[in-house]
């Protein structure tokens, strides 16, 4: 035991010289990082830059947007053995016709449906008509419009004035005369002209960039990598091709479906019977690339048309039951089918990036949002210095299960943490979250108590949240005994070799007890051990470390045990292991007893783990959560308890003997 001990000493003596070279490289590591200033300066230039530069900068985001789009297409053509100019110039051309045709068709249907805005009037009114009638009923409209033109009239009444002289005669006034002079044919020309010149201009600008951008794809890719990625290819080849299949997929996905969402509703509305149903079919395919708000603006159009066209109300219904009946097929069944989330951003991080979009670069900058914001979470995936952007506006956990659990524990919320807990649980068992999250969060929350960075009240809050999240899944784990059988049953019927590490056996017949080791972390342990060893159908029971004290230990009820099991966090419980495992043994000779010290990492090897159960006389000593199980369930008989005989001081036998003689002479006399 001594010597046990001088390894432990040294193991802490190792430990604590590995953590000050840790620590003394951590601060290395602060005083060499980069401060974040200069990045953040360079962002909030970059944005100034953008918002006061966008009429430059706009039409260069949509042509690389489009050159996403339409790259996939061109090098499907290339393969099929199709020359590079004409693959470029006749998918441009047909994107571009295609836009244009667009663009036309919508025009004309705005036109027809500013034409007959006026024949929608008198339905309109006999509408509000009806509504103010309905109201009129409970005389609140007719009080209300009452009191509003009695407030209008005092305020428009005339004060009566006092006249000293006869009134004198009016003034005449003088007759406006309005000066029609017709405009030259040129002046009219060019006031047609000149508001479509811009847009015509930027058009050809987007044409003329996407061209050249197909054309040159392979060198301007070359160009970029050379320029910002030269000392690191792989990252920043990487990057690229991560942004342009996120974004190329992200466009097209998102194309099919609107196209899949917006024919439908066009032929719906068309059956109805409300007026330009191509148009409003078509305005939701372009409407729904704005996120969150475009479903809603494509959907506002034609409602307000039903209300509008129709004298009665049953239109306007079965219109919005088209919309809820499209919107959840769309939400529900085509965009998971088509692409899912494959974006990589959070929906927050879509309606922030919207916001801050449309901000800077209006209507057209909303649409664009969201695969700009793509190509930013690629930035900071693959550059360190932008890795905050990652973490700000991807949809990817920034902490670990085991983290987000601990977080949890320790902020005393155990609801969301059995939440958490329950949501891994549709893809695990009960068995490999406790192994895999659980422990690794106690395991944490230990490393935290031995450094002193928990104090004994957080610990002791950690403990209690622990033992409610324990009981919170009491439930599932009833499930997960149920499914047991079936289970083993359906294993057996595949015939698969491998064993799963999680494939524990059956524990009918068999009674165990999970004692904690020193501390309340311990029992928690200790708890989850003996839920998992009742799933598996034994008679478990679990008790806390203050049973192992002396004048407690003698309590416990071992009788008909077949396995006790100390649940460990603390490596330094060895120190004290060998005492509580010999009182363990003697009070249940029959029982075997055993160690789990649990450890996610860094585990000793076979030959120290036998060298540790030789020096602790324990039946087996473990390290994870199925380990545990087997040997907790094994048939294995317990190993005898080897009693040492210490050596007696030279010349004590002798000495002893002389004092027993003058005792026996001393009651003769």
């Amino acid at each position: 035991m001594l010597k046990f001990s001088r390894g432990i000493d040294q193991d802490r003596a190792a430990t604590a010289g590995g953590l000050q070279q840790i620590a003394f490289a951590r601060g290395a590591a602060a005083a060499a990082q980069p401060s974040r200033l200069p990045t953040l300066v360079a962002t909030a230039a970059t944005v100034a830059v953008l918002y006061f530069a966008r009429d430059v900068f706009l039409p260069l985001a949509i042509a690389i947007l489009l050159t996403f789009a339409l790259a996939p297409l061109v090098s499907r053509l290339r393969r099929v053995g199709c020359p590079r100019s004409v693959a470029v110039i006749g998918t441009v051309t047909t994107a571009f016709l295609f836009l244009s045709a667009f663009g036309v068709v919508i025009a004309m249907q705005v036109s027809e449906v500013a034409q007959n805005l006026p024949t929608y009037q008198y339905n309109i009114v006999e509408k509000v008509r009806t509504l103010k009638e309905t109201g009129s009923e409970s005389q609140i409209l007719e009080r209300i419009g009452r009191v509003i033109e009695r407030i209008s009239t005092e305020i428009s009444r005339p004060e009566p004035e006092m006249r000293a002289s006869p009134e004198p005669a009016p003034e005449a006034k003088p007759l406006l005369v309005e000066i029609f002079s017709p405009q030259r044919p040129v002046e009219t020309l060019k006031n047609i002209i000149n508001p479509l010149l811009g847009p015509l201009a930027t058009t050809g600008l987007v044409i003329v960039v996407v061209i050249f951008m197909l054309f040159e794809r392979e060198e301007l890719r070359d160009r970029f990598i050379r320029l910002v990625g030269y000392g690191d290819l792989h990252r920043t080849t990487e990057a690229l091709q991560d942004a342009g299949a996120r974004v190329g997929r992200y466009l097209l996905m998102q194309l099919v479906v609107n196209i899949t969402y917006g024919i439908p509703l066009a032929i719906g509305l068309s059956l109805l019977g409300i007026p330009n149903a191509v148009l409003w079919g078509m305005l939701a395919i372009v409407l729904r690339f704005v996120p969150y708000i475009g479903p809603v603006i494509a959907a506002a159009l034609p409602l307000f048309l039903a209300f509008a066209a129709a004298p009665g109300w049953s239109l306007l219904v079965w219109t919005a039951a088209l919309f809820i009946v499209l919107e959840l097929l769309s939400n529900n069944v085509v965009e998971p089918w088509l692409y899912g989330s494959r974006t990589g951003l959070s929906p927050l991080a879509i309606i922030v990036a919207a916001i801050f979009w449309a901000w800077l670069w209006g209507p057209v900058g909303l649409v664009l949002s969201t695969p700009l914001t793509v190509c930013l979470v690629v930035l900071g995936r693959h550059v360190p210095q932008f890795e905050f952007l990652e973490i700000l506006l991807g949809n990817e956990p920034v902490l670990d299960p085991k983290e987000r659990l601990y977080q949890r524990l320790l902020a005393g919320d155990p609801d969301e943490a059995t939440d958490n807990a329950e949501d891994m649980l549709e893809e695990k068992y009960l068995v490999e979250f406790y192994d895999t999250v659980a422990i690794p969060a106690l395991l944490l929350a230990e490393r935290d108590r031995a450094r002193g960075a928990l104090t004994n009240a957080q610990a002791a809050q950690i403990a209690q949240s622990a033992n409610t999240l324990i009981a919170n899944l009491e439930e599932i784990a009833g499930e997960e005994e149920g499914e047991e059988e079936t289970g083993a049953e359906a294993q057996e019927s595949d015939g698969d070799d491998d064993a799963d590490e999680y494939d524990l056996p059956p524990g009918e017949g068999k009674s165990v007890l999970c004692v904690g080791g020193r501390s309340d972390l311990d029992d928690v342990t200790a708890s989850m051990l003996a839920q998992t060893l009742w799933i598996q159908g034994a008679d478990a029971a679990h008790a806390g470390h203050e049973v192992l004290k002396a004048g407690n230990i003698k309590a416990l009820k071992l009788e008909g045990r077949n396995a006790v099991v100390l649940s460990v966090l603390d490596r330094d419980f060895m120190r004290h292991a060998k005492f509580t495992v010999r009182r363990l043994k003697r009070m249940a000779p029959a029982a075997r007893v055993g160690i789990v010290l649990w450890q996610e990492d860094g585990r000793p090897g076979t030959t120290e783990r036998d060298q540790l159960i030789e020096s602790l006389q324990a039946d087996f000593m473990v390290f994870g959560m199925g380990d545990a199980v087997r040997e907790a369930l094994s048939d294995e008989l317990p190993r005898s308890l080897k009693l040492a005989h210490p050596k007696i001081a030279p010349g004590y036998a002798m000495r002893r003997s002389k004092r027993a003689d003058r005792e026996s002479t001393v009651k003769a006399d």
